[in-house]
């Protein structure tokens, strides 16, 4: 590794690719119990997917077309907060937070549905911590209520219309990210692309400054514009469409293209300054080649 990239700083290093140490205080610690499910007025539910009174009626945001030309979703590096996960709709575990229908559609390069594709998603907590305590501690340093779950990873397989659903609560931030989510689609057992999920800055001030276990946190360090993970080009390309549903909970949805081979080549949508630290020798997904630095406490 040069030594231009060794004296970066560990936030720096992480930020870039997305992995960051999450500092967690006591209330932060307890945050993440169960809070019966109410609605704040007219707005936005809160205490989880028990808050989803009105899931039944959600609308089918998969009604148009996706016209005739269907272009490969890209891939992001995966991060090393991947970590073992079960197969279930509600990947909530009876977490608080405001509640969200996640709705994927898998199609090929004809634009054809994918039946029987597995779509993995993980994500951080309202508190911006992971769950499971297979993967580095990095990912919930401290805090041994996380490390004992598996909140906010599932998996699911598409029907015949190529689509999958999760029950879930929005993510929280955490330092030198913007809020993300992440997946990994495979055909047939074969991964066939591992990428990042975003959502609109607007929505995302609107919740982290106003919501329950969101609005305590301060405010964020990271917007979508100065995350250091997607080519600028390119992260449009992987933000969410949303809607408030009635009940108070979000809808949120994405098309995914994905191969129907893996001899075809992959685009890759990560920055410049993810593509330099990989080619430096760091591996996103493997702490075991960071160096000692991106591991020790910041001052």
């Amino acid at each position: 590794m040069n030594t231009k990239t060794k004296s970066m700083t560990r936030r720096g290093l992480l930020g870039a690719m997305g992995l960051a140490v999450v500092a967690l205080p006591l209330p932060r610690f307890l945050a993440w119990a169960k809070q019966p499910a109410k609605q704040v007025g007219m707005g936005w539910a809160t205490g989880g997917t028990a808050a989803m009174t009105g899931a039944s009626a959600y609308p089918n945001p998969f009604t148009s077309q996706v016209g005739a030309a269907c272009k490969l979703t890209c891939e992001q590096v995966v991060g090393p907060c991947y970590g073992s996960t079960k197969v279930r709709k509600d990947i909530s575990e009876g977490h608080a937070g405001l509640p969200v229908r996640l709705a994927f559609r898998i199609l090929d390069e004809t634009c054809k549905p994918v039946p029987g594709a597995s779509v993995d998603i993980w994500h951080a907590g309202p508190e911006g911590v992971y769950s499971g305590d297979d993967q580095h501690p990095l990912c919930n340093p401290h805090d041994e209520k996380a490390r004992a779950a598996h909140w906010f990873r599932g998996v699911q397989t598409t029907n015949d219309e190529g689509r999958v659903d999760f029950n879930t609560c929005f993510p929280g931030w955490y330092k030198s990210r913007t809020v993300h989510i992440h997946f990994t689609i495979k055909i047939a057992g074969t991964e066939s692309v591992t990428s990042q999920l975003y959502f609109e800055d607007s929505l995302n001030d609107d919740i982290l400054s106003t919501q329950a276990l969101y609005n305590t946190r301060g405010v964020r360090d990271t917007r979508n514009s100065t995350d250091k993970t997607a080519a600028p080009d390119k992260q449009g390309d992987f933000v969410l469409q949303t809607q408030k549903m009635s009940d108070g909970a979000l809808l949120a949805w994405k098309t995914f293209i994905v191969r129907s081979s893996t001899g075809i080549p992959l685009c890759n949508a990560s920055s410049e300054h993810v593509k330099a630290l990989i080619k430096s020798g760091v591996n996103p997904a493997d702490p075991n080649t960071f160096p000692s630095e991106m591991l020790s406490p910041e001052n």
